[in-house]
Parts: structure tokens; C-alpha cells; sequence
């Protein structure tokens, strides 16, 4: 494989950077600009911003913020939430991020996958999946950050939807989502056995062992974080170095 990223992950609602437990129970944490610079001026290999009540109001309200990120932000930006069409991705792009995740749009019209591949390649276009558990080895795909069931197998959806153009998969596990209980590694490793492209595990991380496991037993690409950095719990240069320690394969600064 090659380095492990390491990505702070945003979520935004209307202007504020905001976290919750299982997608739930929202606390605002402050100005999004400012912990993306400084994540970004400590070594974040890149940054996820989702707009987590997008999709409720059925639009995407991150253009200005991407916008102000990008002038300022010098790494891969993704950016989720609410993205519907061709249209609404090339106005993201156009306001400076690189990536777009999709999820929402992607289970009612899984075409879009391929339309977004088709125009802006296929490095572009990340699947974002929420999964449930559901029993052993089991999750559901949610939509609308956590709120509706799909009644799709995560497994066979992220399979289709690497087939239809998904270049990279965001994995969020609901159940761990902001517990700092660490990843759901069946999940992660479930889903980086089924596809050949990159998967970023997020949800659940607490301490570095847990960074550990995704990327070792889960088999992860990429992992995004948010509790463990926008609390101060651990800085972006403690977990690089103890990554390093741990014989993880991250980039060197």
C-alpha cells in the first residue's frame, strides 16, 4: 500500500464546524476556517468537509467556505452533502475543492456515480456510505447523515458502486461515529477486501492503536478523524508520530 493519509474530518452546518455522537446530538466547536488552516499548516494530508443537513434541505451550502479554504489550504480538499447532479459538482470544483462524496444522490440514482466519473474522472467521484449494523457482519446503508434507512447491503452497494465509477469509498460507521470507541474493523475490512480502489475508514477514532487497527486489520487507505483533534486530545503531529512509531506508512514531514 502506499502512505496511510490522515484526514481531519469537518462537518459543517450552516457556518459553524459542529460534531456529534452517532451522527446525532450536534455540539457547534467553533469557526471551520480556522481548524482547517490550522490542520492544514500541521500536516493533514487532506481535509473532508460534509455538510451534515444538506441533503435534509436538499442543497449544498459549502461553496463560500470551500472557497475561503482554498485560498488559504494548500491539500486535497473532499467535500459531501447535498451534491445532486453534474451541475452542483462542477460548482464545488469550480470553488476550489478536488473531491466531491456523494452518498444520498448515489442510492436514489445510482447513474450519477458513472455521469460524475465520466466528466471529471473517476479520482473525483468518492462514495460515501453511513452503515448500521445489523447483525454479524451485516450493515444497512443509511442516507441524510444517519437519518433514513436504505434497505441496501453495504457491501453489495459499495461493490456497484465501484463498478459504476467510484473512484474512492468514505466508510462512516454510525454505530461508532463519535463514541471514541475506534473503528468497526469488520466493516473496514469488509469493505477494502470487496473494491480495489482506496477506502478511508471514519468513525470511532479515541486513541492511536484504534488509527492502528484500521489501517492494519481494517485494511484502510485513509483515515479521517474529528473528535480526537477538534478536542485537543491529540494534535495532528502526536498521531503522525506515534503512526510512525507504530511502524504505519505516513508521510514524513
Amino acid at each position: 500500500m502506499g502512505n496511510l493519509r490522515i484526514i481531519p474530518r469537518l462537518d459543517i452546518k450552516g457556518p459553524n464546524l459542529i460534531k456529534g455522537i452517532h451522527l446525532e446530538g450536534l455540539r457547534v466547536i467553533g469557526d471551520p476556517q480556522e481548524y482547517a488552516i490550522r490542520y492544514a499548516e500541521l500536516g493533514a494530508d487532506e481535509l473532508l468537509y460534509i455538510d451534515i443537513v444538506a441533503s435534509l434541505y436538499g442543497r449544498n451550502n459549502l461553496s463560500d467556505i470551500i472557497r475561503r479554504a482554498a485560498d488559504k489550504v494548500f491539500v486535497p480538499i473532499t467535500v459531501g452533502g447535498g451534491i445532486r447532479s453534474v451541475d452542483d459538482v462542477r460548482h464545488i470544483l469550480r470553488s476550489g475543492a478536488d473531491k466531491v462524496a456523494i452518498n444520498t444522490a448515489a442510492i436514489a440514482r445510482p447513474e450519477l456515480i458513472s455521469e460524475i466519473s465520466r466528466m471529471f474522472g473517476s479520482q473525483a467521484m468518492v462514495l460515501s456510505i453511513e452503515a448500521k449494523s445489523q447483525g454479524p457482519s451485516r450493515w444497512e446503508a443509511y442516507t441524510d447523515n444517519g437519518r433514513e434507512r436504505t434497505g441496501v447491503d453495504v457491501i453489495e452497494w459499495v461493490k456497484r458502486g465501484v463498478e459504476l465509477g467510484a473512484g474512492e469509498i468514505l466508510i462512516t460507521s454510525i454505530d461508532r461515529e463519535g463514541t471514541r470507541k475506534g473503528y468497526d474493523i469488520d466493516l473496514i475490512r469488509q469493505v477494502s477486501q470487496a473494491v480495489p480502489v482506496p477506502v478511508i475508514a471514519s468513525g470511532g477514532m479515541g486513541t492511536i492503536a484504534h488509527m492502528v487497527e484500521a489501517a492494519v486489520a481494517g485494511q484502510a487507505d485513509a483515515v479521517a478523524m474529528a473528535d480526537i483533534l477538534h478536542y485537543k486530545r491529540m494534535s495532528l503531529d502526536e498521531i503522525r508520530e506515534a503512526a510512525l512509531a507504530a511502524n504505519l506508512p505516513v508521510r514524513k514531514i
